[in-house]
């Protein structure tokens, strides 16, 4: 067990460094083991005390860089969003928001494949409204997922920001988010102290890498520590796209049959979906329903029918723009009859 630890030591040293140059990355490489070791819904807690550790370093190697302005915006709005985010783990499926962080990061190829001139050219200050925006959309995600670094890297490089900047007013501005999110866990009743004894040796990591990766910036150039920012932000988009669609087929069972009435039907989690689309009427989506589940106008009909048939099946027909309607699939002597009625 040591040995796996001392390991996990030396991986967590890595995925920082990956963290400070790429702009986040460590929860990417530190996540899926903590998910093999504790609950998923603790996980957050012992990453945000490497987090946490790893941005207070930062701030003490790079304090000269902090640029105080983005920060007094930044954070008093990611405060509350971070609140909201930490208190619907317990109702949200964090794979879900993981999949639409994946499609947004995959949206800086372009940044990726542009020439130096043309990166360096979309970099200006944002007005300080946009940078509370930015801060509460941080601080939401950040409660949800625990880590925010790659997602919102697009906008510290596109700011203007040298790398050290960059690093430095990163760290200040996620510390006080780490700190509220750390109490929030603690409240919630979502640690463990195995989880805590995980985050203590990540706590170490991350600060022996936040000392060391000031001796490593040199040796990159402004444009190289852009693209590698970019190219991080679009391999982790595909990453997150294969692990979280890989997740949400196995956790809600999502998968594809035919029903009775030979259609071809998405199966999630207990409920089965059929999607149609009609010239004449749009997009339908049909769900098998109960008797239970119908109108009490709509149960005496049933009623009314099912002395005349051998079985009737149920179906509610959601439609855009439309009301809802039921279809009564009524079987006698293996003849269908369908009745179509509003609701």
């Amino acid at each position: 067990m040591i040995f796996e630890i001392f390991l996990f030591f030396l991986l967590a040293i890595f995925a920082f460094w990956i963290s400070a140059i790429c702009g986040g990355g460590a929860s990417l490489i530190l996540v899926p083991f903590l998910n093999l070791i504790l609950p998923t819904s603790i996980v957050p807690f012992s990453f945000t005390i490497g987090s946490f550790t790893s941005s207070a370093s930062r701030i003490i190697v790079f304090k000269k860089n902090i640029q105080w302005k983005i920060f007094i915006w930044f954070v008093p709005f990611s405060i509350p969003a971070v609140l909201a985010g930490a208190w619907l783990i317990k109702l949200l499926n964090p794979f879900y928001l993981q999949f639409v962080v994946g499609l947004f990061l995959l949206t800086n190829f372009p940044d990726l494949i542009k020439n130096r001139k043309k990166i360096r050219s979309v970099e200006k200050p944002y007005p300080k409204f946009l940078l509370a925006v930015v801060g509460f959309f941080a601080g939401f995600v950040s409660g949800v997922t625990g880590a925010i670094g790659l997602l919102f890297n697009r906008f510290y490089l596109r700011y203007g920001l040298t790398k050290e900047e960059i690093i430095a007013t990163r760290a200040a501005n996620e510390i006080f988010l780490h700190t509220i999110k750390l109490a929030v866990y603690i409240v919630l009743g979502l640690y463990s102290m195995n989880a805590i004894y995980l985050g203590i040796v990540i706590a170490f990591a991350s600060t022996i890498s936040s000392f060391s990766v000031k001796h490593i910036l040199p040796f990159l150039s402004e444009i190289v520590f852009r693209r590698i920012g970019y190219g991080s932000m679009v391999l982790s988009g595909i990453f997150l796209l294969f692990t979280t669609t890989n997740s949400i087929l196995q956790q809600d069972n999502i998968s594809f049959s035919k029903n009775q009435y030979d259609e071809k039907t998405l199966n999630w989690r207990k409920s089965s979906f059929v999607l149609e689309y009609a010239l004449d009427e749009g997009l339908e989506i049909e769900r098998e329903i109960g008797f239970h589940e119908l109108p009490e106008n709509l149960k005496q009909k049933y009623n009314s029918l099912k002395s005349n048939y051998d079985e009737i099946l149920l179906e509610k027909v959601f439609k855009i723009n439309s009301k809802s309607t039921y279809e009564f699939y009524c079987f006698k002597e293996n003849k269908l009859t369908k009745f179509e009625f509003e609701e």
